[in-house]
């Protein structure tokens, strides 16, 4: 069976392969008003995503809040939206934690209940060496035949995966691909300019920034309420008008603002805006807490202006 994972996209100037698509949503996990995993809501919104321009989705990321599922969750959950997109998107399952053989367990029961690939994020808390870290990953991309993406978010996991680390991962035939939210331009450029890996744009601000310089395209956690917005901005510059891709990521901002820099996890104003919207998300599990209707009606604004100026100019 053919999926998106194993055609692979390049662009005329020899962007690297994108190994899971290149429009990718860090899709939230929508629960029941009780809290249970909703696993109609999760089909009825990766439906809706992948109609409306996404090729790829992460499932059980930090957005999909992974650290309050269960493995039984996680697993069910990729079954789940598979049943609802068919081959029509990549899976790309969240597995990383802080225990590698744990983290390898997640692998080998997303591997079986049907995901394309592997998102592992740097294990947190413990804070492992470079060279621990980078045994980690080769463990857990020996353990499976599904390719990898690693997910460097130092903000979050209190270790970077360094540049030289990357490098010398970049040579294991399943470790494909780099979330990349560590904010340093200069060390994704020296991967991308040595390797062949392939980076996503893991924070929503860099998307045309990394694009531009050769990412193969982004997970988005504001993609959950915009699914096409910044697939306007790639396909604009993949057509040479880099002027409107500019233009369209700047417009992104106050909505971008609004759900990831405001005080409150992507996950928090994303369930809140989808809700408003009447999309499936439900609550988010303690210890995150609801948006208040101050926070949602500031959302909806944003959001509504974006959705007005994209109106007005067609996109």
């Amino acid at each position: 069976m053919t999926t998106p994972v194993t055609a692979a996209v390049t662009a005329a100037d020899d962007r690297p392969a994108a190994p899971f698509g290149r429009a990718l949503c860090a899709m939230v996990t929508p629960f029941t008003d009780s809290g249970a995993l909703d696993l109609d809501g999760a089909r009825r919104l990766a439906g809706h995503l992948v109609s409306r321009g996404c090729d790829g989705l992460v499932l059980s990321g930090t957005t999909g809040e992974s650290p309050t599922t269960t493995d039984a969750e996680k697993a069910a959950l990729v079954v789940a939206v598979r049943e609802a997109v068919g081959d029509r998107a990549a899976l790309v399952a969240g597995v990383g934690t802080a225990d590698t053989r744990h983290t390898v367990e997640l692998a080998l029961a997303a591997e079986k209940a049907g995901a394309d690939g592997l998102l592992v994020v740097a294990p947190y808390y413990s804070r492992p060496p470079q060279d621990a870290l980078e045994a980690h990953f080769r463990e857990v991309a020996d353990a499976s035949g599904l390719p990898v993406m690693l997910y460097d978010i130092p903000g979050r996991t209190g270790t970077r995966v360094e540049p030289d680390t990357l490098l010398g991962l970049a040579g294991h035939p399943r470790i494909v691909a780099v979330k990349d939210c560590a904010y340093d331009l200069l060390g994704t450029q020296k991967v991308l300019s040595r390797t062949g890996l392939a980076y996503y744009a893991g924070c929503d601000e860099q998307v045309l920034a990394l694009y531009a310089v050769g990412a193969a395209g982004y997970v988005s956690t504001v993609a959950n309420v915009a699914p096409d917005l910044f697939r306007a901005v790639l396909d604009a510059f993949d057509a040479g008008d880099t002027g409107r891709a500019a233009l369209l990521q700047r417009r992104a901002i106050p909505l971008i603002e609004s759900m990831m820099a405001a005080g409150l996890p992507g996950t928090v104003t994303a369930k809140a805006l989808l809700g408003a919207l009447g999309l499936p998300a439900g609550p988010v599990r303690a210890p995150l807490r609801p948006a208040d209707p101050e926070t949602t009606a500031g959302l909806l604004a944003a959001y509504g202006e974006l959705a007005a100026r994209a109106a007005q100019s067609q996109v």
